[in-house]
C-alpha cells in the first residue's frame, strides 16, 4: 500500500465514525499531510456542519505548512454552496500544494467540479485512490444519487429448518448477541420496513435499543389501514411513515402517503427517494421480503439462523437462492451476508 492508499485509508476510518448520523449528506474524512506527518485530521459529523475538509484544516495548528501539504479526502470536495460554502474554493483560497482524492462525487451538484476548481487554481489534484473502498463507504448516497431509491438491505431470522415463527405465532428465533448486531444495523440505517402483518403479528417498535444511536425513520407498507393507532408502531419514538391506498397526509411525526397497489415497489421507491431516504432495512414478513427478492430490488441481504433450532410448523422463510459472501457465528446462531451482483 503506497502512501496515498495508507492516508485514504485513515481518511475513510475517520469517515466510518459518523455512520448513521450524516444523512443526507455523505460520510466523508479528510487528512492534511505535511512531509510525512499527518498535521490535521477531521471528518464530517452531521448535516448541516462543517464538512470533512474544514474540520481537518481547522485541526492543523500551524496554518503556515498547508501552503506546502497536501489535502486527502474520500470524497471529492464540494464545488456548490449549501449550508455551508464550498470545500474545493476554501483549498483554493488556502493554496494546498496537492490534493488527493478517493472517490468522486457522482452527485450531480459536484461530479468533477470540485477538482476542476482546484486544477483550475493550478493545485495538483489526484483521484480514484482506493476508490472502489470510498465508493463502498458510501454506497447509500451513491445508490440513492444514481439509481434514485435507497440502498436495500433484507433482512430476517429463520429457525434451522426454515421457519420465521412456530404455529404462526411471534417466536424468539435470534440470541441476545444477533440482536445487539440487529440494533446496531438499525442505528446505521437511515430507515426500516414492515409489511402490515409484521406490524400486526409482533407489534414492534422498530427502534434501537440495545446500542447507542438515531432511531431509524419507520415505514409501515398497510394498505387498508389495518394497524391500529395504539400500536408501538406509531409510539412517538421515530418519525413514522405509513403507504396506504387511502389517505395522505400529516399527523404529528406520522406521515400518511398514498401509493398504488398495482404498481407497489416502483411507488414505494418513487416516494422513498421523494422522502430522501437513503437506505432501508426490509425486516418485514415473508410476503414484503419475497416480493423484493423476486424483484431484484435488493443491495445486501443479511440471514439469522438459529442453526438448532426446529420449529416444524409455521411461515415459511422466503426462497432465496445466493451465496453468503461472509458468514459469522454468534454463539448459536449464524449470520449471512449477500450482496446482490
Amino acid at each position: 500500500m503506497n502512501n496515498d492508499e495508507l492516508y485514504i485509508k485513515r481518511c475513510i476510518e475517520l469517515a466510518q465514525k459518523a455512520l448513521g448520523k450524516t444523512y443526507p449528506n455523505p460520510l466523508v474524512g479528510s487528512v492534511i499531510v505535511h512531509n510525512g506527518k499527518i498535521i490535521g485530521e477531521g471528518y464530517h459529523h452531521k448535516a448541516g456542519e462543517n464538512h470533512a475538509e474544514i474540520n481537518a484544516i481547522n485541526s492543523v495548528e500551524n496554518k503556515d505548512l498547508i501552503p506546502e501539504s497536501t489535502i486527502y479526502v474520500s470524497l471529492e470536495p464540494c464545488a456548490h454552496y449549501g449550508k455551508t460554502p464550498p470545500c474545493a474554493l476554501k483549498i483554493k483560497d488556502l493554496g494546498f500544494k496537492k490534493v488527493v482524492i478517493g472517490a468522486m462525487d457522482s452527485h450531480d451538484k459536484v461530479n468533477g467540479k470540485g477538482k476542476k476548481i482546484i486544477q483550475d487554481a493550478g493545485i495538483e489534484a489526484v483521484s480514484g485512490i482506493l476508490e472502489n473502498e470510498c465508493i463502498e463507504l458510501n454506497k447509500r448516497f451513491f445508490t440513492y444519487h444514481e439509481k434514485k431509491r435507497p440502498y436495500i438491505i433484507l433482512k430476517w431470522a429463520e429457525s434451522g429448518d426454515g421457519f420465521l415463527d412456530k404455529d404462526f405465532k411471534p417466536t424468539a428465533i435470534s440470541n441476545a448477541l444477533a440482536n445487539q448486531f440487529v440494533h446496531q444495523l438499525r442505528a446505521n440505517e437511515h430507515a426500516i420496513l414492515v409489511g402490515t402483518q409484521t406490524a400486526l403479528h409482533d407489534n414492534p417498535s422498530l427502534t434501537v435499543r440495545n446500542t447507542e444511536g438515531i432511531n431509524p425513520v419507520r415505514i409501515l407498507i398497510d394498505f387498508d389501514l389495518k394497524v391500529p393507532g395504539n400500536y408501538n408502531i406509531f409510539n412517538n419514538e421515530a418519525r413514522t411513515l405509513v403507504l396506504n391506498s387511502i389517505k395522505e397526509g400529516n399527523e404529528g411525526h406520522i406521515q400518511f402517503i398514498k401509493i398504488e397497489k398495482d404498481n407497489f415497489l416502483a411507488d414505494l421507491m418513487n416516494a422513498l427517494y421523494k422522502e430522501q431516504i437513503q437506505s432501508v432495512i426490509i425486516e418485514g414478513g415473508r410476503f414484503t421480503l419475497q416480493q423484493f427478492i423476486d424483484a431484484k430490488l435488493w443491495d445486501e441481504a443479511i440471514v439469522i439462523k438459529s442453526e438448532d433450532l426446529k420449529l416444524e410448523n409455521g411461515t415459511k422463510a422466503p426462497e432465496f437462492n445466493h451465496t453468503a459472501h461472509k458468514t459469522e457465528n454468534y454463539r448459536d446462531n449464524t449470520i449471512s451476508f449477500f450482496t446482490l451482483k
